[in-house]
């Protein structure tokens, strides 16, 4: 079940298909899964996803998702992956005031505990195992984890006006970031991800993680140095994936729906530009 900030009530109807509970919840299933996480895989179905035999897969894609192309910039797509990474119109995407979401996706808050780390299903994530290095400034702060699913517009955002301290690559595995996939392992600190520190005008240190998935190997990130609230940082490929910011002010605006919601482990339903305060 998922709410938005309207607290209107979804019931997710995407459930997790039969492939990935064979892999994760058997015994010859998780034997397969370790040749399913590395890169060769991604790296041959990136290949095919980038070919144009992957047009054929568009219309049903937007029939089975209720994908509302409308909302999308009018082209002749090359390839699936070049329909997936479309971009969207600028009205239907608004950047409000405020604390923003950097991109469509559930949504989830945890605070950042005098330990640096915070729980995520049942497990425990500390910010130096997270971005590979190690850091507690960002304790006493908060962890904004926003999940895409494939029907969610995979380009991301900056939350403020700033510039580029530094970043850096962490190679891993590729899990799924599919709930299920939560019980087992620690998805976030194995998978691979890009993590970029932010120095921001309004809300200070930020810490930027673009987390892969299974099948996701690309992940593409514009190269630049000072950039404004709302310009466009990067996006994914095909496939549901994971961005995590965290933020170093304690005194940030939270919407109380969002942060209940997230001590129940309810996501709540947000797009990109709109105010989480």
């Amino acid at each position: 079940m998922l709410y938005d900030l309207k607290n209107k009530v979804y019931i997710d109807s995407k459930k997790t298909n039969s492939g990935l509970r064979f892999l994760y919840n058997t015994f010859i299933g998780r034997f397969i899964l370790k040749i399913m996480i590395s890169k060769l895989p991604s790296i041959i179905y990136s290949f095919y996803m980038n070919s144009r035999f992957s047009k054929y897969k568009i219309k049903s894609f937007i029939r089975k998702n209720n994908i509302n192309i409308d909302e999308y910039e009018e082209k002749t797509y090359n390839s699936f992956n070049d329909f997936f990474t479309r971009k969207i119109k600028k009205e239907s995407r608004l950047i409000e005031d405020g604390l923003v979401a950097v991109s469509d996706g559930k949504l989830l808050v945890y605070k950042i505990d005098d330990n640096s780390s915070f729980k995520i299903k049942n497990s425990i994530y500390t910010v130096s195992e997270l971005i590979g290095c190690d850091d507690n400034c960002y304790k006493g702060g908060y962890a904004l984890i926003f999940r895409l699913d494939v029907d969610d517009y995979h380009h991301y955002i900056f939350p403020d006006k700033g510039y580029v301290v530094s970043k850096k690559h962490i190679n891993g595995s590729l899990h799924t970031v599919q709930p299920l996939a939560f019980k087992k392992y620690k998805v976030f600190l194995e998978n691979t991800r890009e993590v970029t520190h932010l120095k921001c005008e309004n809300l200070g240190d930020v810490c930027y993680i673009e987390v892969g998935a299974m099948m996701i190997g690309k992940i593409t990130n514009k190269k630049i140095t000072k950039f404004n609230k709302g310009e466009y940082k990067g996006h994914f490929e095909f496939g549901g994936s994971t961005v995590i910011m965290l933020i170093k002010n304690k005194d940030i605006k939270i919407n109380k729906k969002i942060l209940d919601n997230s001590k129940k482990g309810i996501e709540t339903i947000v797009k990109l530009g709109s105010s989480l305060e």
